[in-house]
């Protein structure tokens, strides 16, 4: 018996109201595999997906793999020097071409050795000059639909998508001055088999409420209600707010003010504050004066993520002979928030799961949660499956 019911999808009117009025959606939908499926149908298929940064493909040949809700990836970098997408999985038999990050001119399959260029183009297909009508021109890798933003790399697997770019500009004015795409990206740690559903991971993310307590010390420098939350429209392809700071330059680490140089045409206010950002369904940013952190997370189940971190950083950063040093100190204050969020996450997805789990009201200082729902709801009314 299916769970995509009517009463389902009517019950998800109550969580979309303003948020003092919103109630949480159904617990169902964090551990249901059957409501994960429908996920990776209705918004996995169709959303703007993050793979990375321009900068993690700089020569031609530079290739970086990464699987979306269990689809396989490539982002590259062409012969040409454009950068695109192509599906990883071999248009023989199915084998994932290649894991890992590289540089190459071609993808060899290891299992047959069909070969294929950076275009996705089949160049070599051995032993099949016997097939009927076998025509190498029809088996190439299937290439995405490709959009540059601020320095992130994404791709849709629907070709009639709308375009990315216009739902974000409110987070371009938000991140005015970083110049983002001229940053320096240095990856940092993959997380995989994380134990929670990945709307708890965004839900998390943006959400000041649990800031100054589940965090405690170690966020007093932008505390919980101290929060501009960007207004939402439904046209808009992300969630943001504004976090303020009781003092200059604040950061993510023990000292709570930044160890590496701070973007250089921020203004002075630019400098009081830092910023969460949403771009469901894959992407999170913590912004702050002196490293933008990112997180790509990918579903691997209804309750199991990978989460891919990364960091942007003024380019003169890397300059300095003490950037390892400094570097290893920021990321690690990084890691002492996750450490926290990690636990939490952990513990909510057991919750969910309970038969006592409830679908409580937000706190005023939850406008990012309410705001999610109604990015999450649209786009299950518009999937929904047809006499459900």
């Amino acid at each position: 018996m299916t769970v995509l019911t009517t009463e389902l999808r009517e019950s998800f009117a109550a969580s979309t109201k303003a948020v003092n009025e919103a109630r949480l959606l159904p617990p169902l939908i964090y551990t249901s595999q059957e409501f994960y499926e429908f996920e990776r149908q209705s918004i996995f298929r169709h959303e703007w997906l993050c793979v990375g940064r321009v900068d993690q493909v700089p020569e031609p040949g530079d290739f970086r793999c990464i699987t979306i809700a269990g689809e396989p990836l490539i982002l590259l970098r062409d012969a040409d020097g454009g950068v695109g997408v192509i599906s990883a999985v071999c248009q023989h038999r199915g084998m994932v071409l290649v894991e890992g990050s590289g540089n190459t001119r071609r993808f060899t399959c290891p299992y047959h050795h069909w070969s294929y260029g950076l275009d996705g183009t089949l160049l070599g297909a051995p032993a099949m000059e016997r097939a009927v009508g076998f025509d190498k021109d029809d088996h190439g890798l299937p290439r995405l639909r490709t959009e540059l933003w601020q320095g992130f790399v994404f791709c849709n697997l629907d070709p009639d998508a709308e375009p990315l770019g216009p739902s974000l500009a409110k987070i371009d004015a938000m991140l005015e001055n970083y110049d983002l795409p001229e940053t320096v990206t240095r990856e940092g740690k993959t997380l995989p088999g994380l134990q929670w559903n990945w709307k708890v991971m965004m839900e998390n993310f943006n959400d000041p409420y649990h800031a100054s307590r589940l965090h405690g010390p170690l966020q007093t420098f932008a505390p919980s209600h101290l929060n501009d939350y960007l207004p939402w429209d439904s046209d808009d392809g992300a969630i943001g707010r504004i976090q303020h700071f009781t003092d200059i330059d604040g950061s993510f680490n023990p000292t709570k003010k930044c160890l590496l140089p701070v973007f250089s045409n921020l203004t002075d206010d630019q400098r009081k504050r830092g910023g969460f950002v949403l771009i469901p369904p894959t992407l999170s940013l913590a912004i702050v004066p002196d490293e933008i952190a990112y997180f790509i997370i990918s579903p691997d189940g209804p309750g199991e993520i990978t989460i891919h971190i990364g960091y942007c950083f003024e380019p003169s950063a890397l300059a300095d002979p003490m950037f390892e040093y400094l570097f290893e100190q920021a990321e690690q204050g990084v890691n002492n928030f996750n450490v926290q969020d990690i636990y939490a996450d952990e513990m909510v997805q057991i919750g969910l799961g309970s038969v006592f789990a409830p679908r409580g009201r937000y706190s005023w200082q939850e406008e990012t949660l309410a705001q999610f729902n109604r990015w999450l709801v649209t786009r299950y009314e518009r999937h929904w499956p047809n006499g459900a």
